[in-house]
């Protein structure tokens, strides 16, 4: 297994990080739009809540840092997003809904808006 170096992390280009958030968004939203198809209560709704709930986690630590280049504004609107995006994965998670579309087109607008 091919182990990468923190040298080879750091010369990641924004452009190669961007794409990477692009592409994880992007799979999320295949996957919950697929769980919408089997049901709230299906194998592919686990998956997609998970999948899902820690790709945001991690956006979130990473807004949260203080290393974070985005503007202060920008950030404290994509955490409060990040954060209602978490609440309605629990809430599908738990039978209080079963509503996949707005966790779906909010990931869609930010994965949209990734330049």
């Amino acid at each position: 297994m091919y182990q990468f170096s923190y040298a080879d992390i750091q010369t990641d280009s924004v452009a190669d990080a961007k794409d990477r958030e692009r592409q994880l968004l992007s799979r999320s939203i295949d996957m919950l739009t697929a769980a919408a198809a089997a049901g709230a209560e299906s194998r592919e709704a686990v998956e997609a809540l998970h999948f899902t709930a820690r790709i945001w986690a991690t956006l979130l630590e990473d807004l949260g840092s203080g290393e974070n280049a985005l503007p202060k504004e920008l950030r404290a609107n994509l955490i409060s997003i990040g954060m209602w995006v978490l609440r309605e994965a629990e809430d599908i998670r738990q039978g209080r809904t079963s509503d996949f579309q707005g966790i779906i087109e909010i990931s869609q607008i930010i994965r949209d808006g990734i330049q």
